[in-house]
C-alpha cells in the first residue's frame, strides 16, 4: 500500500467512526417476543392490577408488520407506553403504524392512542373499533383515565389524551397487511358492550381482546355472563392455535385449545353455577359476596373483582333462576261445549306459597 492509499484509508477510518458517533442512536427497549412471521406481541413482566410499578401495562400490546407498515393491536395504557411502542417499531422493524385497531372499550387497552394523534390528525393513521366501543370509549374513557391515573400514577400517565376511533368495522371485514388476512368478528355484550375478534384463519392465530384472560380475574364490569359463555363458545369453534387476549397462550397440541381459553370458561362456567346454587338454597342478592370461588383466589385481582362480577352475575342470573324453578304452566283448559265463553280455571298456586286470606273490614 503506497503512503497516499494509507492516508486515504486513515481519513476513511475516522470519517466513519466520526460519523456512526455523531448519528443518533436507534433505541429499541420494547421486548417483543414472535408469535408468527409477522406477528409480535409485548406481554407485561407479570399478570396484575394496574400499579405504579408497572404503570398500566397488564395486557398485550401486539403488531403485525409487513413492508414497512404495521397493525397495532391494543396500543396500551398510556401516551408514553404508545410512544415506546412507536419508536420501537420504527427502529427495530423499519415500520409506521398505519392502522390501530382498538378491540374494546377499557383504559389499558386504548389510551395508548394518544401517542398517535399527530398521526391520525394528518390521515395517516386510522383507528378501527366497533360502534359500540367508540360509544364505550366517549362515555367512559374521562373517568377511565382519572381512574388509571390514580392507580398508575401521574407520571406514568403524563400527556394522555383521549383519541377515539375514527373508522367503524363491521363483521366480516377482512384487514389486510400485506400477505396477512384478517377477519373481524363482533361480539355484542360479551367482556363489554361491543368486543372485537380478530381471526387469522390460515395461521389459526386468534386475537380476542378482552374475552380471554389468564391468571388474571375476568372483569365483568361492563359485560353479560351468559354473552361471555356464548362467545368463548364460538371461539372455541374456530379451534385457534394461539390466543392474543389479555394473555398470550398456545395450545399445547394440535387437537386441544388454549389454556387460557378454557380456564377462562371454566371461570365463568364455576360462577355461573355457584351463583344458581346459591339460590337454590334460599339466598339472597346481598349474600352474592359469598360466591368465593376459592380455586381462583391465587389469580391477580381476585380480592378486588370477585365480590363485584358474583353480584353482576347474580343480576343476570336472577330471572333465569325465576324461570328454571318455577312450575311448568298447567295446560290450557277446553273450551266448555257450545263456546269458548266459559269461566277459566284457577291457576294453581306456585308451591311453597300460603294463600292470601280474604281482607275483611
Amino acid at each position: 500500500m503506497s503512503a497516499l492509499q494509507a492516508v486515504c484509508a486513515l481519513l476513511l477510518g475516522l470519517w466513519t467512526a466520526a460519523s456512526a458517533q455523531a448519528a443518533p442512536r436507534c433505541a429499541d427497549d420494547v421486548p417483543w417476543q414472535r408469535v408468527a412471521p409477522g406477528v409480535w406481541h409485548w406481554s407485561p413482566v407479570a399478570e396484575a392490577e394496574i400499579a405504579p410499578a408497572n404503570a398500566g401495562h397488564v395486557l398485550p400490546t401486539s403488531v403485525v408488520v409487513h413492508g414497512g407498515q404495521a397493525l397495532l393491536i391494543d396500543p396500551g395504557p398510556s401516551e408514553a407506553h404508545g410512544q415506546r411502542v412507536r419508536r420501537s417499531l420504527a427502529c427495530r422493524f423499519g415500520a409506521q403504524v398505519r392502522w390501530i385497531v382498538n378491540t374494546h372499550a377499557h383504559a389499558e387497552n386504548v389510551l395508548g392512542n394518544s401517542a398517535f394523534a399527530d398521526r391520525v390528525a394528518a390521515g395517516t393513521v386510522q383507528i378501527l373499533a366497533t360502534g359500540a366501543t367508540r360509544a364505550g370509549m366517549a362515555q367512559r374513557c374521562p373517568d377511565c383515565l382519572a381512574s388509571l391515573t390514580t392507580k398508575a400514577g401521574v407520571d406514568a400517565m403524563a400527556g394522555t389524551r383521549i383519541v377515539l376511533p375514527t373508522r367503524t368495522l363491521t363483521e366480516g371485514e377482512v384487514l389486510r397487511v400485506g400477505p396477512y388476512r384478517l377477519q373481524v368478528m363482533r361480539i355484542e355484550q360479551g367482556h363489554t358492550e361491543g368486543d372485537l375478534v380478530l381471526w387469522d384463519a390460515r395461521r389459526r392465530l386468534l386475537w380476542a381482546g378482552g374475552l380471554v384472560y389468564g391468571q388474571r380475574l375476568p372483569e365483568l364490569a361492563q359485560g353479560s355472563l351468559d354473552g361471555w359463555l356464548a362467545a368463548l363458545d364460538r371461539l372455541a369453534a374456530l379451534r385457534p392455535r394461539v390466543v392474543l387476549g389479555n394473555t398470550v397462550s398456545v395450545a399445547p397440541e394440535a387437537s386441544s385449545l388454549p389454556p387460557a381459553l378454557t380456564g377462562t370458561r371454566a371461570y365463568l362456567g364455576e360462577l355461573r353455577a355457584a351463583v344458581l346454587n346459591a339460590m337454590d338454597q334460599g339466598l339472597q342478592a346481598s349474600d352474592a359476596t359469598t360466591v368465593t370461588l376459592p380455586a381462583y383466589s391465587t389469580w391477580a385481582g381476585h380480592a378486588e373483582r370477585q365480590g363485584f362480577n358474583a353480584q353482576r352475575a347474580w343480576r343476570e342470573m336472577e330471572p333465569v333462576w325465576m324461570v328454571k324453578s318455577d312450575p311448568p304452566a298447567p295446560p290450557a283448559a277446553s273450551p266448555p261445549r257450545g263456546g269458548a265463553s266459559g269461566s277459566a280455571k284457577p291457576v294453581p298456586p306456585h308451591p311453597g306459597t300460603r294463600p292470601i286470606a280474604p281482607e275483611t273490614h
